[in-house]
């Protein structure tokens, strides 16, 4: 499977690579990152190896999946973004975790609109989700700017989470307007 490379003005998202390793350890063993993630719990470099492998066998799975996200100027990993669906998930998702040392520079916003973008044009998705802990605010006011609404609240791994969602639609309309 050729997992698809993305570019935007700042970011590359890419299949991962066992290069990332250190980076996506670092990532998965900071509580303030993990805290919003699955089960909140940090995981070891094995874990987080295991991770990778299972995010590249989605891939291979559904034909989509959570990307690697490059800063162009550096070259660094600097987190994971992308389209989620496992066996038993609530919908089709759209998902984002970055490094602590690149939150509030607008590269979350950067990579969800393009992922956004590549859900409905190019898998032809009619609706996506973004399931989202009550308490991760910061996710919460991206949600609203890529044009997701508040649907509901959900369970996921134990824990209450809130789904925000957007039809194909709405984002071609929010499209249209920029």
């Amino acid at each position: 499977m050729n997992i698809p490379r993305i570019e935007t003005k700042r970011l590359i998202l890419r299949g991962f690579q066992e290069k990332d390793l250190d980076p996506y350890t670092e990532m998965c063993n900071d509580s303030d990152v993990m805290r919003y993630i699955g089960t909140g719990i940090t995981l070891s470099r094995a874990e987080a190896w295991r991770n990778m492998a299972m995010i590249i066998g989605h891939w291979y799975l559904r034909g989509y999946g959570l990307w690697a996200v490059e800063e162009r100027q550096t070259g660094e990993m600097i987190g994971r973004i992308g389209c989620w669906n496992p066996e038993g998930w609530v919908d089709f998702e759209v998902g984002w975790m970055l490094r602590k040392a690149y939150w509030g520079k607008g590269f979350a916003t950067e990579a969800a609109r393009v992922v956004m973008d590549y859900a409905f044009t190019s898998l032809h998705q009619p609706r996506v989700i973004s399931l989202i802990l009550p308490e991760n605010l910061a996710s919460q006011r991206l949600a609203l700017r890529l044009g997701e609404k508040l649907e509901g609240n959900t369970e996921i791994l134990g824990n209450k989470v809130r789904i925000y969602g957007i039809s194909r639609e709405k984002w071609q309309a929010i499209k249209s307007k920029n």
